[in-house]
């Protein structure tokens, strides 16, 4: 398969996928869910990678849905799928791991971080949920989010719809480590995590997702409500006339 969105180095046990759209700011779109659900789904006896690393631009991580693929192609994203897709990385049998090396993750990215089992982040990386300000909430993220950080975070997080910063971000456990030199803290947590074996990964993670599961309960409702706020003609107006203007609704 050839990706589009994404580009894959496999080295020995580490799988390295960098977001790569510059044309629309690492936007998730159906392309970009169906190209990482095929390379982490490949991950079997023939490709046995039990660590994957999500990595983006360097000034961009991810900012959530994109609209002109929504509004514009009337492509509409496929919850379903894009809710499989974090779960793999939550549930997996491999170590999931974001490095935000600078810039911004916001609404649909916060989902890809919370997902991974462990973030790391530059100093100057900001975090966003910015769906309220168009008539929308993170539905597929919040499951995600509330597991990491709990639930008034996130909720304060979705209300406030404004970035906080890398320190912030930390102190809630968004974050697990944050430095000026993220190829080095990179380079500190492979060193470690690279000699666990893919079997004792596996079990661990199968038993410490069983410990908790609000991914599994809040699925069916996360999907069908992540679906009627991209199908509203209303919501759709309001993201067409942010589009088309660069105005929030309420300008």
């Amino acid at each position: 398969m050839n990706y589009e969105t994404i580009e894959v180095n496999i080295k020995q046990s580490i799988c390295f996928i960098r977001f790569c759209n510059k044309k629309n700011n690492n936007m998730i779109n159906n392309s970009m869910i169906n190209e990482c659900l095929h390379i982490l789904k490949k991950n079997d006896s023939s490709n046995p990678f039990h660590i994957v690393v999500l990595e983006g631009l360097p000034k961009i991580f991810c900012l959530g849905a994109d609209f002109d693929e929504i509004i514009k192609k009337n492509h509409p994203i496929e919850s379903k799928k894009l809710y499989e897709l974090w779960y793999l990385l939550s549930c997996g049998p491999f170590i999931s791991l974001s490095n935000i090396c600078s810039g911004r993750v916001n609404a649909g990215g916060i989902g890809f971080i919370a997902a991974c089992d462990i973030v790391l982040a530059n100093h100057d990386a900001q975090f966003s949920l910015s769906e309220l300000l168009f008539n929308l909430f993170p539905a597929c993220v919040l499951p995600f989010l509330i597991r990491r950080i709990g639930f008034q975070r996130s909720n304060y997080m979705t209300l406030m719809t404004k970035p906080i910063t890398a320190k912030q971000a930390l102190e809630w456990n968004l974050v697990d480590a944050i430095s000026n030199n993220n190829d080095l803290l990179l380079h500190k947590h492979l060193l470690r995590l690279k000699y666990l074996s893919k079997n004792s990964i596996k079990n661990y993670k199968k038993y410490i997702n069983e410990l908790n599961n609000i991914l599994l309960n809040s699925k069916n409702n996360a999907i069908s409500t992540n679906h009627k706020l991209f199908s509203d003609s209303k919501n759709l107006e309001k993201i067409s006339y942010y589009m088309n203007t660069g105005y929030f609704p309420w300008e």
